[in-house]
C-alpha cells in the first residue's frame, strides 16, 4: 500500500463519505454480504446490566450498531433521533490505541487537545470541549481518572455529538456542550478468554498485558480481569510515560435479575512531558517546533493514581416493567510540577514560570430509574423515570515560582535549574492539600418514546430538572467563600422525530438542550481585571436542533446530519463587569460512512464541517473543516493478513477570539498491518505494526480546550509501534 494512496484533500473525503453509501450498496451482493473479519471477538453477556446486553457488532467490526444512550438506555443507531457513534474494542485493538483520546482520532467531529495548563486530554466535540473527567463509565459521572484513561480498560467508546442534558444530566466539570463520551467497561464473553499481549513503541516505551475471562458452565456468572504494565521513553526525546493499571469486572445474569461490578486502579505518571504552548497577544502563530523532542524541562512531571469501582443491577418486577440501581466510588491523588511556555517574540522566544500542585478527589455518584412499556390504542410506549445524584470533595494546595523564572526558545530547547517556589503558603500546605471544592449535582428525568404507525414513526419526549451546587473554600483557612458558592438549577427538555422511510433509510429531528453550571469571575482566561471578581454566573443552557438521515445496508452504513446550536459567552464588558456579553453560534454538518464496501475492504470516517461565530469571528479552537479517512484491505491471496491506512485532516483555525492568531491546517497519515498465526486448533498469534504520522509532519494539533484560552497542543511525532498477541 503505497502511502501516496492517501494524500487526500479535504474535499476528496468529503466526496468520499458522502458516496461511500450507493458505491458499498452496489458491491454487497450474494456472498459478500457477509460479515468477514479478522480475529474479532464478539461480546454477548451484558457490559451494563441491561437485558438487552450490548449491541451488535456492524460489519466490519470498528463500529456497533447501537449503543447506550443515557436515559433511554441501549438504542440502535437507526431508532434515536440524535448522533452518535460506539467504536469497540476490536478497533481499539487493531490500531493499538492506547487512550480513549487514541480512540476518538477515528471520529471526524472530535479532536484531541489538552486540559489548562495539565497534561489532561480534553475532547473537542463540534468546537466545544468535553473534559476528561466528564466522560462517563457505563452511564455515571466522575468515576474515571481525571486526566487519562488506559485502552485496557475499555470494551467500547461511545462518542455523543451534540447538546445531551436531557440524556445523561449536566455533566459535573462543567463541559459537554459539545457532546458526550461513555466508557463501556469489559466483560466476560460466551467464550473464555487466555489473552497476553506484548509491545514496543519509539523511544523504547514497552508493555505487557494479561486479559483473562471465564463464565459459568450455565453461561450466568461471568469474571474478566484485565492488567498491564507501561513503562519507558516515548517516541518524544526528554519525555518519560508510566502507566499500571489493574480491572476486574463480574456480572451475573439470571432470568430477572441482572447485576454487574467493576474495579479498577491505574497509576500514570509523565516526566519532561511536551507542554502546552500559549502565543501572546499580538505575536502571530510560529510553525510548529520538532514534535520528537519535548519543550518541557526535565523536572516536570504529572501523578496520579486512581481507585474507583461501580455495582449495578436491573430488575424485571414484570414483562413490561424493568428497575435499575446503579452506584459508583472514587479516590484519587494527584501531585504534579508544570512550566507551560509563553511565546513572547517571533522567533519563538518564551517565558515560564514553575507552578507545582496537589490534589485529592473523593466521588460518590450513582442513579435509580424505572421503565414501563404498555399501549394506548395504536400507541405503544416505552416510559422511563430516572433519577441521579453525584457528589465531589476535592483538596487542592498549589505554589509556584517567580513569574518569568524560566525562559526559553521553542527551537532550541534547554533545561534549566529548578526554580525556587515563592512559599507563601497562599495555596495550601502541598503536603497536605485542604477541601477548596465540594460539588453536589442531582437530577430527575423523564422519558417517554412512542413508536406508531407499524414502528415506522418513533417520537422521543422528555425533560430532566438539574441542581447545581458548587462550593469553594479558602485554600488556607477552609472557610467557605460565600461570593464563590454555586446553587441553581434549571429544566432542559427534549423532543425527537424519527421516521423509517424503509428499513435502510431513517430520516430524523430534534430539539435539545445542553447545560453547565456558569463560569466565574477570575476563573476564565482574561478575566482576573474584573469588577465582581469571584461572582458565579447563572447556568449556561444551549439549545441545539439537528436534522439528519441515517443509513443501514447491511453491510455498510452512514449518515448525513445538519444542526444549529447556541451557548452563551461571558467576558468583560466595557465597565470590567465579568457577565454574558455575546453568544457563540454553532452551525455545522457531518457525513459519516462505516462497514464493509466489498468483502475485502472496510471503511470508517466522514467529513465535518463547522461555523462557530461569535460576532462575526470564528470561536478559537473551531476549524471550518474536519475529516477522516479509515480503510482496511483484508488481501483474498493472504486472507489472515490486513493492512490499513488512516488520514486525518484538520482545516486552519484560530488561537485568539480577535481571530490575529492563525494556526495552520495539518494533514496525517498513519499506516498499519496485522497477520494472524494458528499456532494449533486453540492457540493462535496476531502480529501488529503501525506508524503513526508517516510523513512526520510537525503540527499544531489543536488550539485551546479551556474556554477563553488558545493554548496549543503540539501533535504525535512520527511513532513506530509493535505488539504480539497470545490467545490461547
Amino acid at each position: 500500500m503505497r502511502p501516496t494512496a492517501f494524500r487526500l484533500s479535504a474535499l476528496c473525503l468529503s466526496i468520499i463519505a458522502a458516496a461511500a453509501v450507493p458505491i458499498a450498496q452496489a458491491q454487497t451482493d450474494g456472498d459478500e454480504s457477509e460479515r468477514y473479519s479478522l480475529d474479532a471477538v464478539q461480546v454477548q453477556s451484558s457490559a451494563d446490566a441491561s437485558k438487552e446486553g450490548l449491541s451488535e457488532i456492524y460489519a466490519g467490526g470498528q463500529v456497533a450498531e447501537g449503543g447506550k444512550v443515557g436515559i433511554l438506555g441501549n438504542q440502535a443507531v437507526m431508532d434515536t433521533p440524535y448522533s452518535f457513534t460506539t467504536y469497540t474494542g476490536q478497533l481499539i485493538q487493531d490500531q493499538q490505541a492506547a487512550s480513549v483520546g487514541e480512540v476518538l482520532l477515528n471520529d471526524p467531529a472530535v479532536r484531541v487537545a489538552r486540559g489548562f495548563g495539565n497534561y489532561q486530554q480534553v475532547y473537542l466535540v463540534r468546537g466545544l470541549p468535553i473534559y476528561s473527567d466528564d466522560i462517563t463509565y457505563n452511564g455515571l459521572y466522575g468515576l474515571l481518572p481525571r486526566q487519562y484513561l488506559a485502552s485496557e480498560f475499555i470494551e467500547r467508546v461511545q462518542v455523543f455529538r451534540g447538546a445531551n442534558t436531557f440524556l445523561k444530566g449536566a455533566a459535573p466539570g462543567g463541559s459537554g456542550l459539545g457532546g458526550a463520551v461513555n466508557v463501556v467497561p469489559k466483560r466476560a464473553p460466551n467464550e473464555p478468554i487466555n489473552r497476553i499481549t506484548a509491545g514496543v513503541q519509539s523511544g523504547g516505551q514497552a508493555s505487557l498485558g494479561a486479559d483473562i475471562a471465564s463464565r459459568s458452565e450455565d453461561g450466568r456468572f461471568g469474571i474478566r480481569l484485565n492488567a498491564a504494565r507501561r513503562d519507558g521513553d516515548t517516541a518524544v526525546d526528554g519525555e518519560e510515560s508510566e502507566l499500571s493499571m489493574a480491572h476486574i469486572g463480574v456480572d451475573f445474569r439470571g432470568e430477572a435479575l441482572r447485576v454487574s461490578g467493576d474495579l479498577g486502579f491505574q497509576k500514570h505518571r509523565i516526566d519532561g512531558g511536551q507542554p502546552s504552548i500559549t502565543f501572546a497577544s499580538g505575536v502571530p502563530i510560529l510553525d510548529a517546533p520538532d514534535a520528537d523532542e519535548s519543550i518541557g524541562q526535565s523536572w516536570t512531571y504529572s501523578d496520579e493514581r486512581d481507585l474507583f469501582g461501580t455495582l449495578r443491577a436491573e430488575y424485571d418486577f414484570a414483562d413490561n416493567i424493568t428497575g435499575w440501581a446503579a452506584f459508583g466510588a472514587r479516590s484519587s491523588e494527584e501531585s504534579s510540577i508544570f512550566a507551560n511556555p509563553t511565546v513572547n517574540d517571533a522567533d519563538g522566544n518564551y517565558s515560564s514560570y514553575r507552578f507545582d500542585t496537589a490534589r485529592e478527589d473523593s466521588v460518590i455518584t450513582g442513579e435509580t430509574g424505572v421503565r414501563f412499556n404498555f399501549r394506548t390504542a395504536a400507541i405503544a410506549h416505552t416510559v422511563t423515570v430516572s433519577g441521579s445524584t453525584y457528589e465531589l470533595e476535592s483538596d487542592n494546595a498549589y505554589d509556584l515560582s517567580a513569574i518569568g523564572a524560566v525562559t526559553g526558545n521553542i527551537y532550541n530547547p534547554s533545561t534549566m535549574t529548578i526554580p525556587p517556589l515563592s512559599g507563601s503558603g497562599a495555596g495550601g500546605d502541598l503536603g497536605d492539600p485542604s477541601r477548596t471544592i465540594k460539588t453536589r449535582f442531582q437530577s430527575v428525568a423523564v422519558a417517554d418514546q412512542l413508536s406508531m404507525l407499524d414502528e415506522t414513526l418513533l417520537v422521543t419526549l422528555g425533560a430532566r430538572y438539574q441542581t447545581l451546587k458548587d462550593y469553594s473554600y479558602d485554600y488556607v483557612t477552609g472557610e467557605r467563600l460565600g461570593d464563590s458558592s454555586y446553587d441553581d438549577d434549571a429544566v432542559t427538555p427534549s423532543v425527537g422525530v424519527l421516521y423509517k422511510l424503509t428499513p435502510a433509510v431513517s430520516l430524523y429531528a430534534s430539539y435539545i438542550e445542553g447545560l453547565q453550571k456558569g463560569e466565574r469571575a477570575g476563573v476564565k482566561a482574561g478575566t482576573g481585571t474584573a469588577v465582581n471578581i469571584g461572582q458565579a454566573l447563572e447556568p449556561y443552557e444551549t439549545k441545539q436542533g439537528e436534522v439528519g438521515l441515517k443509513y443501514d445496508g447491511g453491510n455498510v452504513g452512514g449518515s448525513v446530519s445538519v444542526y444549529r446550536s447556541r451557548k452563551p459567552v461571558a467576558g468583560l464588558n466595557s465597565e470590567d463587569v465579568f457577565e454574558v456579553v455575546d453568544h457563540q453560534e454553532n452551525t455545522g454538518a457531518e457525513l459519516m460512512a462505516y462497514g464493509n464496501l466489498t468483502r475485502d475492504l472496510t471503511v470508517l470516517g466522514g467529513v465535518s464541517f463547522l461555523d462557530a461565530d461569535v460576532d462575526g469571528d470564528d470561536a478559537i479552537g473551531s476549524p471550518d473543516t474536519q475529516a477522516n479517512l479509515n480503510l482496511e484491505y483484508r488481501l483474498p491471496q493472504l486472507p489472515d493478513l490486513a493492512v490499513d491506512g488512516r488520514v486525518i485532516y484538520t482545516s486552519t483555525q484560530f488561537a485568539d477570539a480577535a481571530n490575529e492568531q492563525k494556526v495552520d491546517a495539518w494533514t496525517r497519515l498513519d499506516l498499519g498491518a496485522r497477520y494472524l498465526i494458528a499456532l494449533n486448533d486453540s492457540t493462535f498469534l496476531t502480529l501488529r505494526g503501525r506508524v503513526e504520522n508517516v510523513t512526520g509532519e510537525d503540527y499544531w494539533a489543536s488550539a485551546g480546550g479551556f474556554p477563553g484560552a488558545g493554548y496549543l497542543t503540539i501533535g504525535a511525532p512520527r511513532t513506530f509501534l509493535l505488539s504480539a498477541t497470545l490467545d490461547y
